[in-house]
């Protein structure tokens, strides 16, 4: 069995594939196929699908014009272990998108994605839930992730 995940663009959808490959470690675009069929969404040719890794992730895409806009309830998580991969992967994806509070953003495509330190995992899953609250607190201040405040919070 094969899980993957599937995104539909209404357009400039190899662009939007060429920088998420460009900037995760592993990733590659795999096939690119024109539909060469009328069908629902135009006529032969206008219709392309991409299969893509992310990481050790597989993804598909479709550009098939207006469907539905994507949304919160669908999003890239990306787990880093370092400020400057944050910075990095933070300030690609946020160009021409919109930055939302707590590691969230939007892409020009308005795809959203949540970049986070590793660590903040491993402090959220902490026993001691004065620290936990602390680095909760911190966190929810942020917008773009910043480890060093966590790592204080955590400490108190």
């Amino acid at each position: 069995m094969k899980v993957t995940q599937h995104l539909w663009f209404e357009k400039d959808m190899a662009a939007a594939i060429r920088l998420y490959v460009s900037l995760i470690p592993g990733s590659k675009i795999v096939n690119t196929t024109a539909v060469e069929a009328d069908n629902p969404s135009g006529p032969a040719g206008s219709v392309t699908i991409t299969e893509f890794t992310l990481g050790d992730q597989a993804y598909m895409a479709i550009e098939a014009g207006p469907l539905d806009p994507f949304n919160h309830s669908f999003s890239i998580m990306v787990e880093v272990e370092t400020q400057a991969e944050i910075d990095r992967l933070w300030d690609a994806l946020s160009d021409g998108g919109s930055i939302e509070q707590c590691g969230w953003l939007r892409d020009r495509w308005g795809l959203c994605w949540q970049i986070a330190p590793l660590r903040l995992r491993q402090l959220l899953d902490d026993p001691d839930k004065a620290k936990v609250k602390r680095v909760t607190e911190q966190m929810l201040k942020m917008v773009k992730l910043d480890i060093a405040p966590l790592e204080a919070a955590a400490k108190g």
